[in-house]
């Protein structure tokens, strides 16, 4: 079965674990949800927050939701001036047979900008 990469993204109005969490739990269960995906389909995924994201590792919402077995890693974002700020992004790396044409990238909330292509499409 081929590997896909999924893309995603969030933003949080407060730099609390509990929105941190939230927020990332909600973007996590879109993307599963909209492409179809299992937990045993999931290989890995990075998690970066922009640097005004530090109360808690987005990737404790994924422990939380059961992903134990699951690769996960946190990382900071790069900062580049004018960027989007208070944003949790995502690489999903997945088991899949959907080809990469068909995978359906999630960016909700503030994270739209991001993604302006995918602005008419379901999953945003």
């Amino acid at each position: 079965m081929p590997v896909r990469a999924i893309r995603g993204a969030i933003t949080i109005d407060n730099n609390t674990a509990d929105e941190i969490l939230g927020e990332t739990k909600n973007l996590l269960k879109r993307i599963v949800e909209v492409n179809n995906i299992g937990k045993n389909d999931i290989i890995s995924v990075i998690f970066t927050a922009t640097r005004d994201v530090n109360a808690i590792y987005p990737a404790v919402a994924a422990r939380e939701m059961g992903w134990t077995d699951i690769a996960l890693m946190c990382t900071n974002e790069m900062e580049v001036p004018g960027s989007l700020r208070m944003c949790i992004r995502v690489l999903m790396h997945v088991n899949t047979d959907i080809p990469n044409d068909k995978i359906k990238h999630v960016y909700l909330k503030g994270a739209k900008v991001l993604r302006p292509d995918l602005q008419n499409n379901r999953q945003t």
